[in-house]
């Protein structure tokens, strides 16, 4: 690999003087990006306006002229013509294999009435066969004027099973076939870590949540093929690619996925980064082979065990300390009892491994974080970067204790702006502490920010519309006192994503030594009106110095 330009050549001495230096060395660079507005995300040299780049690496970073004085007669030049040019986004949580595998074999449902969830469903039905399974996938309750139920699935397909996928992932709407199928009838109490949810009347209306969901889609969904993980993951890295996103955690994969991405990669397909975190159930076989955080290369990295200490906040069934709005005393639900994320947790830690949860509410929040804490007094470890995947609901205490552990939160990026007819459930007053973004930062805390794709769009200027702004789409505040800037939200989703993984050493600024992963985009992030911010796209998209899309 070539040797690149150090900081110290071209920032601590200056950019002249280096580029003097270099004129004597053999290396010249590859490419040469030059008439840039190019956003590094580095300290010493914020913006610059040109970048030369070497193999996959960026080589050296200054004027036009002192990167042009570099090029030699092979070296490729592009002007970029005053473009915003940013380090490529980091979706520091979401779900991209599955969502891909999802996109490639069920039914999509990103609609807006019951109509057409029916008339989708219907037609899918009508070239299955009978008494096979449904299954439908991106649906959102509130999108729709009012939720999916029991009776609209029957009459959509009444002689199939179907499972409809809330797009948050920890509920779903299913029929009276689904039901009859495992056995549930009307006097089948909730399993624990699960609800059955109930009409006025006491029947049930064909909405489930979290373990009771988790029972039918293990029934409805046959296990992917190994062909079926790699076209996903080459499908959704391109999506990805599409949008300015070039690096993305798999928020919970397993060996499969992790295959996927794999074969993806050798195929020459993916075009994108992953750190994929392993559920807690393939835990055993990862340490039988030898494995733990951070085993991979710069495009498949293994990442944390994942574990679940609640439900959702698109789905109304994070568990809180109090009541959600207009929902009587329901105050969510938990996925796992203290003791069993403390084992949990432990044995992954003392492998070696980084752990992340789920923990969305509250009293999620506290107690694994509690969890976090009892294990570094036990067994101290350097730079253990414990995770709370979410981590919505905070207190100033939380955010303390946080600070205190050196915990990662990576909290909904987008959530406000999305999900804002939602937000009413939580109310003002908790908003103040949601997606806490401004808090973690004045706190000192590299808060990662993350789609949790499906949960909500993959796109990074919704983020930064959300993030900025507070505003959902109708114009309506949620929280203003946690909004951020621009640059912080570019850092949050760049630098700080990167921190997450372990992997800032190669990637999140632009800078000599670190990988040429970075998005020309079609307006100035930094002198759009926020409020303008969907309307802007990307104009290209570079990982590792090749160009993987362009518009």
């Amino acid at each position: 690999m070539r040797k690149p330009v150090s900081r110290r050549a071209f920032i601590a001495t200056g950019l002249g003087a280096g580029a003097a230096a270099l004129a004597r060395w053999d290396t010249r660079p590859d490419v040469v990006l030059y008439n840039g507005r190019i956003l590094t995300m580095t300290a010493r040299e914020p913006e610059v306006a040109a970048l030369a780049l070497a193999g996959s690496r960026v080589f050296a970073i200054g004027t036009s002229e002192e990167m042009l004085a570099l090029a030699a007669s092979g070296t490729r030049r592009i002007d970029l013509g005053g473009k915003r040019v940013t380090p490529g986004f980091n979706d520091a949580h979401s779900h991209p294999c599955d969502s891909g595998v999802a996109l490639l074999t069920q039914v999509p449902l990103e609609m807006n009435s019951i109509e057409a969830v029916k008339s989708a469903m219907h037609t899918r039905a009508s070239a299955t066969p009978p008494g096979e399974w449904v299954v439908g996938f991106l649906y959102d309750d509130t999108k729709t004027p009012r939720p999916l139920d029991r009776a609209d699935l029957d009459a959509a397909a009444p002689e199939h099973p179907v499972v409809v996928q809330h797009r948050g992932g920890h509920t779903a709407f299913v029929n009276s076939r689904a039901l009859a199928l495992i056995g549930i009838t009307e006097s089948s109490p909730s399993p624990p870590h699960g609800e059955y949810f109930r009409d006025a009347s006491g029947h049930h209306n064909g909405r489930v949540a979290e373990n009771a969901a988790e029972a039918i889609l293990a029934l409805a969904i046959k296990p992917p093929s190994r062909e079926d993980f790699r076209k996903g993951a080459a499908l959704i890295s391109k999506q990805f690619a599409s949008r300015g996103i070039t690096s993305a955690c798999e928020a919970d994969g397993n060996p499969a996925i992790l295959q996927g991405y794999q074969d993806a990669r050798d195929a020459g397909e993916l075009m994108g980064r992953f750190y994929t975190h392993i559920d807690f159930s393939a835990l055993d076989r990862m340490i039988a082979a030898g494995v733990h955080t951070g085993f991979g290369d710069e495009w498949v990295r293994v990442g944390a065990v994942k574990l679940f200490a609640d439900g959702s906040i698109s789905e109304r069934t994070a568990l809180l300390s109090q009541p959600y709005a207009g929902l009587g005393d329901f105050r969510g639900i938990s996925r796992a009892s203290r003791e069993a994320l403390y084992e949990q947790a432990r044995k992954a830690y003392l492998a070696g491994w980084q752990v992340g949860t789920h923990a969305n509410g509250d009293v999620a929040i506290d107690t694994i974080l509690g969890v976090y804490e009892q294990l570094q007094r036990e067994s101290p470890r350097r730079d253990a970067r414990l995770r709370i995947e979410h981590c919505t609901l905070v207190t100033p205490e939380l955010v303390r204790r946080i600070k205190a552990a050196g915990v990662i939160p990576l909290p909904f990026a987008g959530y406000v702006f999305f999900h804002g007819e939602k937000m009413h459930f939580y109310g003002e007053e908790r908003l103040r502490h949601m997606f806490a973004m401004r808090d973690f930062l004045d706190a000192g805390i590299k808060a990662a920010p993350g789609s949790d794709y499906t949960a909500s769009p993959a796109e990074p200027m919704l983020w930064l519309r959300s993030e900025v702004t507070r505003a959902d789409a109708s114009g309506h505040l949620w929280g203003a006192n946690q909004r951020i800037s621009v640059v912080e939200a570019i850092r949050c989703s760049t630098v700080h994503g990167a921190y997450a993984s372990f992997e800032e050493g190669i990637k999140g600024t632009l800078e000599p030594g670190q990988l040429a992963d970075l998005v020309v985009w079609d307006q100035d992030l930094l002198t759009v009106d926020p409020a303008g911010f969907m309307s802007i796209k990307p104009e290209r998209t570079m990982l590792g110095g090749r160009w993987v899309y362009e518009s």
